[in-house]
């Protein structure tokens, strides 16, 4: 599976692959859910390296935002190109998930959601 997965200041951060389709969205979500569940809760998704995302693929990003939440954390999304920012404007995902240009700028909002608390 082509995910990988780094930490950075106790976040979590995933790489999702070029494509998250039905043929690999049951893996991405399951080791997302791993992740989260190994972890604080925090997740930010790099999704620089996708290209195409079916409604399968959007399946898995909300079934780890839920896995997230459930811990009190949240997930949110770094890089998304035009196609997939589209995608999740016309499914109003975006309206759910936090969207950031780069993954440092989202790592960084969880630390200053936590300041403000």
């Amino acid at each position: 599976m082509n995910v990988q997965h780094q930490q950075t200041r106790g976040v979590d951060v995933v790489s999702l692959p070029q494509r998250l389709i039905m043929a690999n969205a049951s893996d991405v979500r399951s080791e997302l859910k791993t992740i989260i569940e190994q972890g604080e809760g925090r997740m930010v998704i790099d999704l620089s390296a996708t290209e195409y995302m079916d409604s399968s693929g959007l399946a898995a990003i909300v079934s780890a935002l839920q896995a997230a939440r459930t811990k009190q954390g949240d997930v949110y999304l770094a890089y998304l190109n035009d196609t997939l920012r589209a995608l999740f404007e016309l499914t109003q995902l975006h309206k759910i998930c936090q969207i950031f240009d780069d993954t440092e700028s989202a790592v960084d909002a969880f630390f200053l959601a936590e300041n403000k608390s």
